[in-house]
């Protein structure tokens, strides 16, 4: 039975995730708190798996891609039924700092950095910074651990340069990330240390690895400090860091939880769609194909046509994969197709190209509607400029490899792919409810 959460709720608990995830490690590790509260058992993929009927279960890869699924209570063909589920990505565009980050110039300590993905890189100069992410290190007992790590203050900032040093730096501003984005982090000589030496005794002070001996290798983002806001005279927008797509996440992760047990539901959330998907835990990569082969393979009434029954699955299923659109900016009215502009806070948004950077088509896109009708949603349709180029998705990426019908669909956004975008803060609460209306028994 769908449970119902009210929108100031529901963006409240958005605002509580994104701010607890500031990496794509974090994001997944707060999704298997989730899951593991109502229930969800884990899989893991080293060892055989034993599904039953009527269970719920999530399984990780590399701590940045997760998939979580329930089974139909029944003894019914699972592949007849088809699966629902809902696609989005755990990762954004940031600055990663380098194995070996260690700068020091003109007397003060700074990080190398590399950007991560298609970031605008403008508005990460004066930014109160901190970073997290994944740490491995050796311990005293020679074995090999992991952590994850998360700073928390502000500890770095990309001063910019004054404008009584670059007098046209309003007309014209291009960045050389080599050497403009290393961030700002001490002055020589106060602590003077190696990064490494800063995240050892970090490990051992905050993270409760006492015995750690030596950090190996590291995985860490730099990131806003700044809180997730509802802004606007009545509270219209959402502000916040990395609403792509941790708010598809969390929309995709509270309609899962919200929908029908009698539906075979499955979320999956991929890790470097921002740099092409193509990883072990991207959508390009096998994880997804891998978890629903051994689901048929745990499930299947006919050993011998295990195959047969994955195609058939694939047949009589649909994926929604819900990546954030472009809102038609007030400012750049002219960088749209001027009949399909999206509006904030007037509904989810269907994604189209003729040349498949979308996977939508014409039956994709008429049962995700037909869903919207159910629970009164309204829907807007985003087609790029016929002389600009179009981004794509996890869809087409995911289409192509397991043949699955898809709708690209996503919530309208400004500012995407900057330090801190701003969406409607209605539109993720609609889209919540058409998802809860998907999971849900036809």
């Amino acid at each position: 039975m769908m449970q119902h959460v009210d929108k100031d709720s529901f963006n409240s608990g958005l605002l509580e995730f994104i701010a607890a995830s500031p990496t794509p490690f974090h994001a997944v590790g707060r999704m298997v708190a989730v899951l593991a509260a109502a229930g969800y058992q884990p899989l893991d993929e080293a060892q055989a798996w034993e599904l039953q009927r009527g269970g719920r279960y999530y399984v990780t890869r590399n701590g940045s891609s997760i998939i979580a699924f329930n089974l139909i209570d029944s003894e019914l063909d699972l592949a007849s039924q088809g699966v629902k589920l809902a696609g989005a990505h755990t990762d954004s565009p940031c600055l990663r700092i380098k194995p070996q980050p260690d700068m020091r110039k003109n007397n003060y300590v700074q990080l190398g950095v590399e950007v991560y993905g298609g970031a605008l890189l403008n508005p990460w100069f004066d930014r109160d910074l901190s970073f997290a992410g994944r740490v491995d290190y050796i311990d005293a007992n020679q074995t090999l651990g992991s952590c994850l790590i998360d700073i928390g203050k502000a500890v770095a900032v990309i001063p910019s340069l004054a404008i009584h040093l670059d007098r046209e730096a309003n007309q014209s501003k291009s960045i050389n990330a080599q050497k403009e984005l290393p961030p700002l982090l001490s002055i020589s000589g106060v602590r003077d240390g190696a990064f490494d030496d800063f995240l050892l005794h970090w490990l051992r002070d905050h993270a409760g690895v006492a015995n750690a001996t030596r950090v190996l290798s590291h995985e860490l983002s730099l990131y806003d400090t700044q809180a997730p806001a509802l802004i606007g005279l009545h509270d219209e927008f959402i502000s916040s860091a990395r609403l792509d797509n941790l708010l598809s996440c969390y929309v995709s992760l509270q309609a899962l939880l919200a929908g029908d047990a009698q539906s075979f539901n499955m979320l999956v959330c991929s890790d470097h769609e921002e740099v092409g998907s193509a990883s072990a835990s991207g959508a390009q990569g096998p994880f997804l194909r891998s978890v629903l082969e051994r689901i048929i393979s745990c499930v299947s009434l006919r050993v011998e046509r295990r195959a047969e029954d994955f195609e058939r699955l694939m047949r009589n299923s649909l994926l929604i994969s819900i990546d954030n659109a472009h809102g038609i900016h007030p400012n750049y009215v002219e960088k749209h197709d001027s009949n399909h502009g999206p509006i904030l806070n007037q509904g989810p948004v269907v994604k189209i190209n003729a040349n498949q950077r979308y996977a939508s088509n014409s039956t994709s896109v008429a049962r995700f509607k037909a869903v919207c009708s159910r629970v009164d949603v309204p829907v807007q349709a985003f087609v790029v400029r016929s002389d600009m180029a179009c981004g794509s998705t996890i869809g087409p990426i995911t289409a192509s490899g397991i043949g699955i019908e898809t709708v690209d669909v996503g919530v309208p956004t400004f500012a995407m792919h900057s330090i801190r975008e701003l969406a409607g803060s209605d539109d993720a609460h609609s889209l919540y409810r058409v998802m809860s209306q998907f999971f849900s028994v036809d």
